[in-house]
């Protein structure tokens, strides 16, 4: 049953075919866009015929003479960022974890230690936590001196990061709950 089907769409879409075809080259073509009247004022050089210019194969003693006074030095810029990895990592103090996540649930807890100046999540949570339970104890210094931050970002941390912030909203009486149908 499909064959005949592409039998019959055979038929339809070649019928009259070369009539077609005669028809369509017959037609005139389309003619170009003219061009802007700037490209007009430009030379026209036919590169694959081998018509060139004759200034480009002049010789320019000025610009001779001004290249051969630059001198260019390079350096491969491997080798310095190489060195400028390994200088800062001789150069960045560590110190070990405080606190770590128990288990290791995602795979990815084989950090030992952190640069001094810097806190894991879990480590930033657990001084927040103390912070909030005894701010008295847990002052900005003492945390920037625990964990060997800086005392200005000590104090942003405790000022700008609120993870535990939950409020509880009261209902004053039992009259504001319902809706009166007057």
């Amino acid at each position: 049953m499909s064959t005949m089907g592409a039998r019959i769409t055979r038929v339809i879409t070649n019928f009259n075919l070369e009539n077609r075809v005669h028809r369509e080259m017959s037609k005139l073509k389309p003619r170009a866009a003219p061009r802007h009247p700037t490209s007009h004022s430009l030379p026209q050089h036919n590169t694959a015929a081998g018509c060139m210019p004759e200034e480009i194969n002049q010789r320019n003693d000025p610009l001779l003479s001004m290249l051969k006074d630059v001198y260019v030095e390079s350096k491969d810029p491997q080798d310095e960022e190489v060195s400028k990895v390994n200088k800062a990592e001789q150069e960045t103090d560590r110190r070990l974890l405080k606190f770590s996540l128990p288990g290791d649930p995602y795979g990815i807890c084989d950090v030992t230690d952190v640069p001094k100046g810097k806190l894991t999540l879990v480590e930033a949570l657990t001084v927040l936590n103390n912070h909030k339970q005894m701010p008295k104890i847990w002052t900005t210094e003492k945390m920037a001196q625990e964990y060997s931050l800086d005392p200005n970002d000590a104090k942003a941390l405790v000022d700008f990061f609120i993870p535990f912030d939950v409020k509880i909203i009261q209902v004053e009486s039992a009259k504001n709950k319902q809706i009166n149908d007057s």
